[in-house]
């Protein structure tokens, strides 16, 4: 037996149940990283994967203070929101003019972006490093956020591009009759056009930002300047790892970036799709 949705697409039992796989393989996992935050060493040791005896919300508490979360969560918003900001100013100039203007080389700089994505970002620590310090750009939030920006801004400008490719250059030309120039045609007219596009951007760039930890270790050194990803690495004593107290503050760590992804993925996943389909 099959069922069609509104938009005509054929749902078989076998769907559903892949489905529902899928969904068990991303919840579960969540789910014992919960119930797991609640129990201690001990109980952890002895029942890793089952409910936790009691819902003790010691280890959030010990978390909170020993991780100094309240603070990392303060420096992550910082650094999110500053991602985010240039990555879309940065992006959006960029994949405005791939798209709208008539510039030499387009294919080689698309070809230069795809080559960037490809490689691993491990091997520009080094150089980085010895750059931002003649910069005295190490140990600031600035540096870090240049450096996110940086990250995915070639991703971002690909991701636009096939935004803006699909806006009719008919609006270009009838914005230059009335007078705009080529800056109110991008920032009033087109981008504002390609708000899915940048949507889309803003929340990869931002939950990038929120959960990296590589650069973030490497290039901040005072603890009051760390953020909120930092906080896992905490939570030891001497060779013994306080599992309990990893666990909450994981919880804690990811609760923000599921309820914004669910509260937006309707607008991010048509932001993707309608990405993917455009020229």
């Amino acid at each position: 037996m099959t069922a069609r949705t509104s938009g005509g697409v054929r749902r078989t039992p076998i769907s559903y149940f892949v489905l529902i796989l899928l969904a068990l393989f991303a919840g579960v996992p969540l789910l014992i990283l919960v119930f797991n935050s609640f129990k201690s060493n001990l109980e952890l040791g002895q029942n890793p994967l089952g409910l936790p005896s009691a819902l003790d919300f010691d280890n959030y508490a010990e978390a909170w203070s020993r991780g100094s979360i309240g603070r990392g969560m303060w420096n992550s918003v910082v650094l999110v929101g500053g991602t985010v900001i240039g990555t879309c100013l940065c992006a959006g100039a960029c994949a405005y003019s791939l798209a709208r203007l008539d510039m030499p080389f387009k294919r080689g700089v698309e070809n230069y972006l795809f080559v960037v994505i490809s490689l691993p970002v491990q091997m520009f620590i080094v150089p980085l490093f010895f750059l931002w310090s003649n910069l005295a750009l190490i140990d600031t939030l600035f540096g870090l956020i240049i450096i996110y920006v940086a990250l995915n801004t070639p991703f971002s400008v690909l991701l636009l591009r096939t935004f803006l490719v699909g806006i009719p250059k008919e609006l270009d030309e009838a914005a230059r009759i009335d007078g705009a120039n080529e800056w109110q045609i991008a920032w009033r007219i087109i981008l504002p056009l390609a708000r899915p596009g940048l949507l889309t951007v803003g929340l990869v760039a931002g939950l990038g930002a929120y959960s990296e930890l590589l650069f973030a270790v490497i290039f901040v050194t005072t603890p009051e300047k760390l953020p909120m990803a930092t906080a896992l690495l905490q939570y030891s004593q001497g060779h013994t790892q306080l599992f309990g107290l990893v666990n909450a503050a994981a919880v804690i760590m990811t609760l923000p970036a599921v309820l914004l992804f669910l509260f937006m993925q309707r607008k991010f996943i048509a932001g993707l799709a309608s990405g993917g389909v455009k020229g």
